[in-house]
């Protein structure tokens, strides 16, 4: 099994923070191997075709012509060139993906992408007050919010606050009724009964109660599961700061958490179309054409935390338009079910080209496994897959190794392919 990222520690270890946090932003450039890397944050991947088009312009204008997309649901762009800060956030301004550039590295909302107006109005709602909240701009840029439909999708993704609806036909978290949501705080089995109306404030006094607890704890911690366990958050004192807030609760001390695979490439919804860039990376003018399609229906995109891109409405023979554009439309891609970090030549760290590397493996291949692979380019598995299964692949010194056995380069693909296929050597799950 892989190590669990800091984030996730257990409490009996608990993290202590030395430094700040350095998480890079739109306005805190990180420098990389291969030039410097801005994360636009997009709160629940929602973008409008126009910031869209914006986004294609700054990576052509500042960095590589490539956009990449985090398992966040965030943009990034890279090989930025020195000096280029100042009118690439003039860019990002104007296309209004820069509302408060105090808050901008702590706008992190990932939401679930088949989710309809109730989601959308959530995410707008959380981040407005997120950016008019002075506290909130103490939040690491690392801090995560889920807005949950219902189904449990983003729910697994290891969120330190999650909103979860009732969907009402039983695949929420129970038959409340009522239009009432349940709130949890990291990964706690129960949760905080709200009205749907709350949803955003609640989300709010659970970062700011956060912010208390790390404060009186004294060990910087970035995120919920870091807290020491004499400083964890208790529902009971979550109830009574929404009480304060105006906010009408109740504990509930078990709840069934629903679970939803990810968005698979092809048709989703009523008229969707989920499209998959291999290896989360889509060139300008690929994106172009996704901001294209999307104009010929509701005007907006929806990045995914799965590195993908959900068009709401689209057209029957948009997929093939998609697709020849070198971007997944099909379900049976062997894409589907393949992420990498990096890599090199963009990160230091790195010990392998991951990318190039999956892809000669990818090379030939016509169906997806049954389990995703991720390739990491060293121990920190950087990007790895959340809320499912999967095949942990690390570069070495010495080449490569499987699920911590050490495999020969030339005899990756079998490997794979017989790790892929065997769920009892893959216990390296972050599911929920």
């Amino acid at each position: 099994m892989p190590p669990q990222p800091p984030s996730a520690a257990s409490r009996d270890e608990p993290v202590i923070r030395e430094r700040g946090d350095a998480c890079p932003g739109a306005l805190r450039l990180h420098a990389a191997d291969d030039g410097y890397l801005a994360r636009v944050r997009i709160p629940g991947g929602l973008l409008t075709t126009r910031q869209a088009r914006a986004l294609a312009h700054a990576a052509e204008r500042f960095g590589d012509g490539h956009l990449e997309l985090t398992s966040r649901g965030n943009v990034q762009l890279r090989g930025l060139a020195d000096g280029c800060g100042g009118g690439l956030a003039e860019l990002l301004d104007g296309a209004g993906l820069l509302p408060a550039p105090s808050h901008e590295r702590v706008r992190n909302i990932v939401a679930s992408p088949l989710g309809g107006p109730q989601i959308v109005g959530w995410v707008r709602e959380l981040d407005r007050l997120l950016c008019a909240s002075a506290r909130a701009a103490e939040l690491s840029g690392r801090f995560l919010f889920a807005l949950d439909d219902g189904r449990g999708d983003v729910a697994a993704l290891d969120p330190d606050v999650t909103v979860l609806a009732d969907t009402g036909c039983g695949a929420g978290p129970g038959p409340r009724g009522g239009g009432s949501i349940v709130v949890r705080l990291d990964a706690g089995v129960g949760g905080v009964e709200v009205e749907g109306g709350d949803a955003a404030r609640a989300g709010l006094v659970a970062a700011e109660y956060f912010l208390d607890a790390a404060r009186a704890a004294g060990t910087r911690a970035w995120r919920v599961a870091e807290l020491p366990l004499e400083h964890a958050l208790d529902a009971r004192e979550f109830v009574r700061r929404l009480a304060a807030a105006g906010i009408a609760a109740r504990h509930v001390p078990e709840v069934v958490w629903p679970y939803a695979e990810p968005p698979r490439p092809g048709r989703v919804g009523a008229a969707g179309l989920c499209v998959l860039p291999p290896l989360g990376r889509v060139g300008a003018a690929q994106w172009r054409v996704l901001a294209e399609v999307a104009d010929g229906g509701d005007g907006e995109l929806r990045v995914t935390p799965w590195r993908s891109v959900v068009l709401p409405r689209a057209a029957a023979d948009d997929g093939g338009r998609i697709e020849a554009a070198g971007l997944v439309v099909r379900p049976e891609s062997p894409w589907r079910t393949v992420t990498a970090c990096t890599g090199k030549p963009g990160c230091a760290k790195s010990l392998a080209d991951v990318r190039a590397d999956a892809r000669a493996v990818v090379q030939g291949q016509t169906q997806a496994a049954e389990l995703s692979v991720h390739w990491s380019g060293c121990a920190r598995r950087c990007g790895h897959p959340r809320g499912s299964a999967w095949v942990d692949l690390v570069a070495t010194p010495d080449g490569y190794e499987l699920d911590a056995r050490p495999v020969p380069h030339a005899d990756l693909a079998a490997a794979l392919t017989a790790a892929r296929t065997t769920p009892t050597t893959t216990e390296a799950a972050v599911k929920k």
